[in-house]
C-alpha cells in the first residue's frame, strides 16, 4: 500500500468486510516489536496500548467450531499420510 501525501492509506475491501469497517467506523493502530496492527475499536471497549495487551484480551477465546484439537489440526494442515489409521 502506498501512503498519500496526507498520510492516508486505503484499507483493502476484504479486510473492511471481514472486520465490518464502514464509514464512521473507529480503528486504531497497535504497535509491537514486529510492526503495526490495525484494530477495529468499538464503543465501550478500551483501546489497546500494545499487541501484548490485545493478545491477552483474546487469550483462550479461539473457536474451533466444535472440532476437537486433532480434527482442527487435520483441517488446518491437511490429512497426514504418514500416520497409520486403523
Amino acid at each position: 500500500m502506498r501512503v498519500t501525501e496526507k498520510g492516508q492509506v486505503t484499507i483493502p475491501k476484504e479486510i473492511r468486510d471481514r472486520l465490518s469497517i464502514g464509514p464512521g467506523s473507529e480503528v486504531d493502530f497497535v504497535m509491537s516489536d514486529e510492526g503495526v496492527m490495525l484494530v477495529k475499536t468499538s464503543n465501550g471497549r478500551d483501546d489497546f496500548k500494545s499487541f501484548d495487551d490485545w493478545a491477552k484480551s483474546v487469550e483462550g477465546k479461539f473457536d474451533t467450531g466444535g472440532m476437537t484439537t486433532d480434527e482442527y489440526m487435520e483441517w488446518l494442515r491437511g490429512p497426514r499420510d504418514d500416520l497409520d489409521r486403523r
